[in-house]
C-alpha cells in the first residue's frame, strides 16, 4: 500500500469531519481493531526482509500523525462548541439580574387600606377625574354660594363650564348611588385636584379614599365602629380615637376623627402640636339632600360617608413631614418603602 496516498486520504476524511461522532468514525476507519492501521501492520511480516524495517517505521510514523491529527481535530471540534454563534442560546445560563421594581409607597397605602375595608364587605369602586359639576357639587348638597364651587378652589375646564376635575371623590357616591339600589358599602380611592399652592402639606394633585355605606338601620354607632376598626388596622391595636363635631354639606350630623398621637401616645409633642391627637378624616351620615337627589327615600333609608387624603395616613404612619417626597422620584426615599 502507498502510505502516501494512505495520508492523504486521512486529511481527507478528517477535513469533512464536523462533529464528535464523525470523528468518532475516522477513528476507527483507521485506528479501530478491524481499522487500516492494523491492516497495515498486519501486513509487515510478509513485507521483504529488506524493506520490511522501513514499511515498519513509515506505519509507525502514519500511526502517532493520525493520532495527532484526531487530537487536533478534537481541540478544534471544543473550541466551537464553548464558543457558540450570536444566534445559540443557551438556556442554563442564569438571566440577566434585573433591579427589584416596587409598588409606590402611596400605591402601598391605598392596597392596605383598601384590604381592610374589603374584610368588612366594602367593595373598591374607580370614578372619572374629570366630573360634571352636579355630581362634584349639586349631587353633594354643596350650595351655589360654597367657597369651594370657586375657582380659586376648583380646576374647572375652560371650554366646558359644566366639567372640572374633582375636588373630591365623593362624585362617585352620586354615581354609584344613581346606579344601584341600597343595599351597598364601597370603598373609592383615587386622584384629585385642587389649586393649592405646593408646600410640605400640600399639593395640587394627591389621593383620598372615599367610603360609603347604605341599608336600612344604618346608625352613628356603625360609622365610628367601622373606622375604629380601620384605625387599628392601620396605626395599632393601642391607638386611640374620638370624633369631634364638624360640619360638611353632604353630611348630618358630621365629625372630623382624630387619633391619639402616634409618636408620643398622646402625651403630646411637635408632630401633634401638642394636643396629643392627630386628624385622619372626616365622615358624618348621609345627609337627606343627597338621597333625594339620587332618588333614594330618606325616610327608609340611612348610611354614612368618609373620606381621608392617602398622603396623609401615609405621612402619619411613616412620620414623614413633606407631602413633596412622595412624588419627587427620589430612589433613596422610596427604596424604604
Amino acid at each position: 500500500m502507498d502510505i502516501n496516498l494512505i495520508q492523504e486520504e486521512i486529511k481527507k476524511d478528517l477535513a469533512g469531519v464536523t462533529s464528535r461522532q464523525g470523528l468518532e468514525e475516522v477513528r476507527v476507519k483507521y485506528l479501530g481493531r478491524k481499522g487500516l492501521l492494523a491492516e497495515l501492520t498486519g501486513s509487515i511480516p510478509f513485507v521483504p526482509a529488506e524493506q520490511r524495517g522501513v514499511f515498519g517505521k513509515q506505519v509507525n510514523a502514519l500511526k502517532n500523525s493520525l493520532l495527532n491529527q484526531i487530537e487536533e481535530k478534537e481541540k478544534e471540534l471544543t473550541a466551537k462548541i464553548s464558543v457558540p454563534d450570536k444566534n445559540f442560546q443557551d438556556i442554563g445560563m442564569p438571566g440577566i439580574v434585573r433591579m427589584p421594581g416596587a409598588l409606590h409607597p402611596i400605591t402601598q397605602m391605598i392596597d392596605e387600606i383598601c384590604s381592610i375595608f374589603n374584610r368588612m364587605g366594602f367593595s373598591v369602586v374607580e370614578g372619572p377625574e374629570v366630573e360634571t359639576e352636579y355630581n362634584n357639587f349639586t349631587g353633594l348638597n354643596i350650595p351655589l354660594d360654597h367657597p369651594s364651587r370657586d375657582a380659586f378652589d376648583t380646576f374647572y375646564l375652560k371650554k366646558y363650564s359644566k366639567l372640572l376635575l374633582r375636588s373630591h371623590t365623593s362624585p362617585v357616591q352620586v354615581r354609584v348611588m344613581k346606579a344601584q339600589k341600597p343595599p351597598l358599602a364601597i370603598i373609592v380611592p383615587g386622584r384629585v385636584y385642587r389649586p393649592d399652592a405646593v408646600d410640605a402639606s400640600h399639593l395640587f394633585m394627591f389621593h383620598q379614599i372615599e367610603g360609603l355605606l347604605v341599608d336600612t338601620n344604618i346608625r352613628f354607632s356603625d360609622l365610628k365602629g367601622t373606622l375604629e376598626l380601620f384605625a387599628k388596622g392601620i396605626f395599632g391595636q393601642d391607638i386611640k380615637m374620638r370624633f369631634r363635631p364638624h360640619f360638611f354639606p353632604f353630611t348630618e350630623p358630621s365629625a372630623e376623627v382624630d387619633i391619639s398621637c402616634i409618636i408620643c401616645k398622646g402625651k403630646g409633642c411637635s408632630v401633634c402640636g401638642k394636643k396629643g391627637w392627630l386628624e385622619i378624616l372626616g365622615a358624618g351620615m348621609i345627609h337627606p339632600n343627597v338621597f333625594k337627589h339620587v332618588g333614594y327615600d330618606s325616610k327608609k333609608y340611612t348610611g354614612f360617608a368618609f373620606g381621608m387624603g392617602i398622603e396623609r395616613i401615609a405621612m402619619l404612619k411613616y412620620g414623614i413631614n413633606d407631602i413633596r417626597l412622595f412624588f419627587e422620584n427620589d430612589l433613596r426615599f422610596l427604596k424604604q418603602f
